[in-house]
């Protein structure tokens, strides 16, 4: 289970480093609330449970249903590029074990190419 290797200390830096990320790119950053600490919360409880920790995110805001909740913005294969390289930036700030690292970001670029939806 990624959840109890990466553990919740680094899932909290993984997702403090990946708002740090969006606040630098002004195309990214134009996607996100002004106020960064409640998507930060949402994606850091969406990595615990997704990751096989805690279903906190789901009893908070029911499934997550992620491409719906991105339908309101337009994604396309840029914005992908943008949140992609924003994560991997976030991610190598984590010390993490190789094969660990290699699933996140297996993981990470299935989410970030289904969330596209403009071409």
């Amino acid at each position: 289970m990624l959840y109890t290797q990466i553990g919740e200390a680094s899932l909290q830096d993984l997702t403090k480093n990946f708002y740090q990320e969006v606040s630098k790119n002004p195309e990214l950053r134009s996607l996100y609330p002004e106020d960064l600490d409640a998507a930060e919360r949402r994606i850091y409880l969406f990595l615990v449970q997704v990751l096989g920790g805690p279903s906190t995110y789901s009893e908070e805001r029911g499934h997550p249903r992620l491409r719906m909740r991105h339908m309101q913005w337009k994604i396309d294969s840029k914005m992908r590029s943008h949140w992609m390289n924003a994560m991997l930036h976030a991610l190598d700030k984590v010390p993490l074990e190789q094969e660990v690292r290699e699933e996140l970001m297996q993981y990470f670029t299935q989410v970030a190419n289904a969330m596209i939806n403009h071409d």
